[in-house]
């Protein structure tokens, strides 16, 4: 079983592939879609949970998404006949480095997928490629909210902490005009929900040869989690405006 089809067995109970819950992700879109009328880009969309929630959310709301994944992506399009939105989403699928469109968007979202891009502020400086003037991104990324353990850092990547990750942002021309940090409940629950879903489904099938694997990273993820990163990793979503206009 590959990484992405692993991804999607632990995701299951918890499509936003982030800790936040519904509410959150609910007031983030509200934050950065003030007319309800806007053009939306998702850089590295997956299965289109943003997307399809913004389009549900306003019926004049136009999107595209684009991510490598063809698998991911047709769960996207399922998804999106099932809601009735279909007519107004727009799924790419390509490189996102690559990609260009004949006009810029009013949201440009990219949340969780720092790292396909190199990191916070490269994922900016490909959001700003297709931004509108005086639209808004939506990015989320991960922080430490403590000093990490060196384990930690390996496992999970270079951040900074939450002051620092702010100064990067603004010094790269972004004035932050809403922000969400996620909740120690939010965090948790992503982080059960993500291994319990797939221990589960390893628990279901214990005929099928993957079971005992998945089993077992579902152990060890749980364990990492606990043992490693729990007390000091942190998550933070910031609706952003170009500084200069």
């Amino acid at each position: 079983m590959n990484r992405e089809q692993i991804s999607a067995l632990a995701h299951a109970d918890h499509p936003i592939k982030s800790p936040l819950d519904d509410d959150s992700v609910r007031r983030l879109l509200e934050r950065g879609l003030p007319r309800g009328n806007e053009r939306v880009l998702d850089l590295g969309c997956g299965g289109g949970e943003w997307l399809l929630r913004a389009l549900a959310m306003h019926p004049q709301v136009h999107a595209e998404g684009v991510d490598i994944s063809e698998e991911a992506l047709a769960q996207a399009r399922q998804a999106a006949a099932r809601l009735d939105v279909q007519d107004r989403l727009v799924l790419h699928h390509q490189e996102t480095a690559s990609f260009s469109a004949p006009r810029p968007f009013d949201l440009v979202l990219s949340v969780g997928a720092a790292h396909a891009f190199g990191g916070l502020l490269p994922t900016l400086a490909a959001a700003r490629k297709h931004l509108a003037p005086g639209g808004h991104v939506l990015i989320g990324d991960g922080f430490w909210d403590r000093e990490p353990a060196p384990e930690a850092v390996e496992m999970l990547g270079d951040f900074a902490d939450l002051a620092t990750t702010m100064d990067r942002v603004t010094a790269d021309g972004w004035t932050p005009v809403h922000g969400h940090v996620s909740t120690r409940s939010e965090l948790d629950d992503y982080e059960w929900s993500c291994w319990g879903s797939l221990a589960s489904w390893a628990l279901d099938h214990p005929a099928d040869p993957d079971s005992s694997q998945l089993l077992e990273t579902a152990a060890t993820r749980r364990s990492e989690w606990l043992r490693v990163y729990r007390d000091t990793w942190g998550f933070v979503c910031l609706v952003l405006r170009h500084t200069s206009g």
